[in-house]
């Protein structure tokens, strides 16, 4: 069978790193860069011989009935994780010592923080994609700037156009930016940024086809 594991997009990883593997508990994973002297799609080969990730659904179902552990293997570029949710498997002994636990080691990806958050009911998680801390500190360090230098239309098409899918934790992140851009507008007298004109839906896309979005 064809096991489909390259990432077409930045957009594409996060997409089934957060949507179809960790909201389905895969919470376990190790993740690594490529040398630039290796051949990727070996290295895929490979991780996926030794896990023997390559199989189909009826024998995951009939794994996950026996208690078993499955593995599932994901890149982008020459960035890979190899993710498992609970249960036996060989992954675990082979990469014992470098095993990370994504709910509370969130994984770093292209200014990303992809970990997991409580639902309002306590106790369900559910995946959570933020704007990695380090950069979220640039982008409110560049608006505080040019909040009282630009002007309405131009910081809500910069505010609009800020690189990052726009999954729930994000847009909190840019009703932050909104709310300290306005905070030095109002305080300057000038006009306000509509928060209503940089909200943005999350729009599927097809993580291992084209680029272009899903249906």
């Amino acid at each position: 069978m064809i096991y489909r594991c390259v990432a077409a997009s930045v957009a594409g990883f996060v997409q089934q790193l957060a949507v179809s593997y960790i909201a389905n508990g895969y919470y376990f994973y190790v993740s690594g860069s490529i040398p630039s002297i290796k051949d990727p799609s070996r290295t895929d080969a490979k991780i996926i011989l030794q896990y023997a990730i390559a199989i189909w659904k009826w024998a995951r179902a009939r794994k996950k009935k026996l208690g078993n552990a499955e593995v599932q293997y994901l890149r982008y570029d020459r960035f890979f994780v190899i993710m498992a949710n609970h249960g036996a498997h060989p992954f675990f002994a082979a990469e014992a010592g470098q095993i990370r636990d994504i709910r509370r080691q969130p994984l770093y990806f292209m200014g990303y923080t992809i970990g997991c958050r409580t639902g309002r009911d306590g106790s369900t998680l559910h995946p959570s994609v933020h704007i990695d801390g380090a950069v979220f500190r640039e982008l409110k360090h560049w608006f505080e700037r040019a909040a009282v230098y630009q002007s309405v239309d131009q910081l809500r098409e910069d505010l609009r156009s800020i690189p990052y899918e726009p999954y729930a934790p994000v847009r909190n992140q840019v009703r932050t930016l909104v709310h300290l851009v306005n905070q030095r507008r109002k305080a300057a007298g000038l006009e306000l940024v509509p928060p209503q004109a940089v909200w943005r839906q999350r729009k599927p896309v097809r993580p291992f086809g084209q680029s272009e979005y899903a249906s």
